[in-house]
């Protein structure tokens, strides 16, 4: 069975933090090509990653290692398969805040990054102060992570939820 996912690198908790990030490099066109594959598919190893971009193995993992020095790469992860995992159904959620205070931000925030099944939470402009992405296994169980989490959310004067019927273009890739 072919798996279309990517390895997860984890640290031992007792391991030092990492260093603060140095300032962005100028991107040639080396590295430019090296953050597309990666992107495409983060578990390449170096020799191949090297040999695809015409380099040796030791000269691509400098840079890839100075790359992530700088913070251009921040995390290297598995993207899953949601409907096979039980949360198919995708939910837009956009919300609006009874006061636009600097209290009621911080209160909505925190709560937000507890909604189960939550995978992001924007601040915006225009008619809803924040969108929220959840998933949910289906029509049910969003009624119930509804009635049972979104409707204690701090400050929040309306909630509209806008369900996914299609999912046309979803990318963890930014253009090159």
């Amino acid at each position: 069975m072919a798996s279309n996912t990517t390895k997860v690198r984890r640290t031992s908790a007792s391991a030092a933090p990492p260093p603060p990030p140095l300032p962005s490099p100028a991107l040639d066109r080396t590295d430019k090509a090296i953050l597309r594959l990666l992107q495409a598919d983060a578990s390449l190893s170096n020799v191949a990653l090297a040999a695809k971009v015409h380099l040796s193995a030791p000269a691509c993992l400098r840079r890839v290692e100075r790359l992530r020095r700088a913070g251009l790469i921040g995390a290297t992860v598995a993207l899953l398969d949601a409907q096979a995992l039980g949360a198919g159904m995708l939910v837009m959620i956009g919300v609006v805040l009874d006061r636009s205070t600097p209290e009621s931000f911080t209160a909505f925030e925190k709560a937000a990054v507890k909604i189960s099944g939550c995978m992001e939470c924007h601040v915006v402009t225009g008619e809803f102060d924040y969108f929220m992405l959840v998933r949910t296994r289906d029509g049910e169980s969003f009624n119930r992570l509804h009635a049972e989490q979104l409707l204690y959310l701090p400050g929040v004067r309306q909630i509209r939820s806008f369900i996914v019927l299609k999912q046309v273009l979803s990318t963890t890739q930014i253009p090159l």
